[in-house]
């Protein structure tokens, strides 16, 4: 089981394993910057899928991109850091269960969406 502050942070953080992997990548590379192509190689990935996967972690305040266009970890709070560092723990120990809180988001959001078009039910 994983600590409610640890599902907030990859619901709030984390949109897919791309993601995940890149954000691990990322910490474990710190202090050091890449550049995308760089990324790309060695998530073996495309540069768009790790374009925007950059660009919704820079958004959750966890990576920043320097004025020579490299990306570097670099948490915008000691909590996210923290976060980041019990979620690296966790996914070594229980990677399936990271797994389907990450793919478990979507649905959670979508579900949402469609809730609020439900037309409410006629008491009788």
């Amino acid at each position: 089981m994983i600590s409610d502050d640890l599902l907030s942070f990859i619901r709030a953080s984390i949109r897919s394993t791309w993601a995940l992997e890149l954000l691990l990548l990322m910490r474990k590379q710190a202090p050091r910057a890449s550049a995308p192509e760089e990324l790309v190689l060695a998530l073996r990935a495309t540069p768009t899928l790790v374009g925007a996967c950059l660009d919704q972690l820079q958004t959750a305040g966890l990576v920043v991109r320097e004025e020579t266009g490299l990306w570097r970890y670099a948490p915008a709070a000691p909590t996210l850091d923290q976060l980041t560092t019990e979620l690296e723990a966790a996914y070594a120990e229980k990677p399936v269960t990271i797994i389907n809180a990450i793919v478990a988001t979507p649905s959670d959001r979508l579900k949402s969406f469609a809730d609020a078009f439900r037309f409410p039910k006629k008491d009788d």
